[in-house]
């Protein structure tokens, strides 16, 4: 197999791992051997890498990475592409990029899909770059294309302060959406305003569907975004206008919920949802390209940045998913992992 080097890179790395699933005490720093990018890959030497809850799931045993994906945590990293392998193009070795991956990203080097980045600027940083891409492509798809957003609709999204939620809330104002949130906290309500939301509701001193009622005047918002499931689902359906959408993309507060189908019937609502990980190689591809067309410069350019909560060594993973699973950060946690 051919493959094209920048440099030296060392047969080893330091990585994160775990040997049994558990809390975040199991995680540990070790060094294991370096990976080598495959065919339509580059070898990424990562600066900073994001941390996301399907970490803290799969870490917990809770969320297995798909077949061929790496075993190590994380789903995005920012950094250096040092080499290509059989099939990439060369031309990217010594770029600056962001990657989505399907895991691995809590290491010094990661093998990553050449079309599943993002060319980051010299005036870009890293650290800002690395907490984008997870959350952008999962907003980008569920948002605009699942849930069909169009300029001048509302949008409801729960956990306003989370990675998930902050994105939300950027991008719809940026596309000239009105945008409703819930927050558990009137600082991460001021949080969420910050970023830009219309209201922000404290959802343990207020009913949010009571709240979104009296803020629409009773129409409803056309899009909502659920992270929650289970008993939130009909409660957000009665915050949908006719012609809603509702998009599911984590199911935090269980797994089952139970709908009344003529309101839905009545309503013409439509329920929907997805999962970025197993997707194909092909799907993420195309979607990077719909966002590096569509979405990416508003960040590159600096119209946009997303909100960072606090930065941990890559040596306190632990810590940094104890934060996350404390449910005290406000934007996105980043793992520094080495040199810029």
């Amino acid at each position: 197999m051919s493959e094209a080097m920048a440099g030296d890179t060392p047969q080893l790395m330091q990585a994160i791992t775990f040997d049994a699933p558990g809390g975040p005490d199991v995680l540990r720093l070790e060094e294991i051997e370096t990976p080598r990018p495959g065919r339509g890959e580059v070898l990424l030497k990562c600066a900073y890498a994001g941390v996301n809850r399907p970490d803290c799931l799969q870490r917990a045993g809770a969320y297995p990475p798909p077949p061929g994906a790496s075993p190590l945590l994380g789903l995005e990293a920012a950094g250096e592409v040092v080499a290509a392998g059989e099939g990439s193009p060369s031309e990217m070795i010594g770029q600056r990029v962001a990657a989505l991956t399907p895991g691995g990203a809590y290491a010094r080097y990661c093998a990553v899909r050449w079309d599943h980045c993002l060319s980051v600027p010299d005036d870009m940083d890293l650290k800002q770059a690395a907490a984008l891409p997870e959350t952008l492509f999962t907003v980008w798809h569920n948002v605009f294309e699942r849930g069909c957003a169009r300029d001048g609709e509302t949008l409801l999204v729960h956990g306003g302060t989370s990675g998930i939620g902050t994105m939300a809330i950027m991008l719809a104002r940026a596309f000239d959406l009105e945008v409703i949130t819930t927050c558990g906290s009137e600082e991460k309500c001021e949080a969420a305003r910050t970023v830009g939301a219309n209201l922000a509701i404290n959802y343990r001193e207020a009913d949010f569907v009571e709240a979104v009622a009296e803020h629409t005047g009773g129409k409803g918002v056309n899009i909502v975004l659920d992270m929650v499931s289970g008993d939130y689902v009909p409660r957000n359906l009665k915050c949908l206008a006719e012609d809603g959408r509702h998009v599911t993309i984590a199911a935090l507060g269980g797994p089952k919920a139970e709908l009344f189908m003529p309101m839905v019937m009545m309503r013409r609502l439509t329920l929907t949802g997805s999962t970025l990980r197993p997707r194909s190689d092909a799907f993420k591809a195309a979607l990077a390209d719909e966002i590096a067309a569509n979405a990416w410069p508003l960040f590159t350019d600096g119209e946009l940045a997303p909100m960072l909560d606090q930065t941990f060594p890559l040596a306190e993973a632990a810590a940094a998913h104890a934060r996350m699973e404390a449910g005290e950060h406000i934007g996105k946690i980043v793992l520094e992992v080495g040199d810029d």
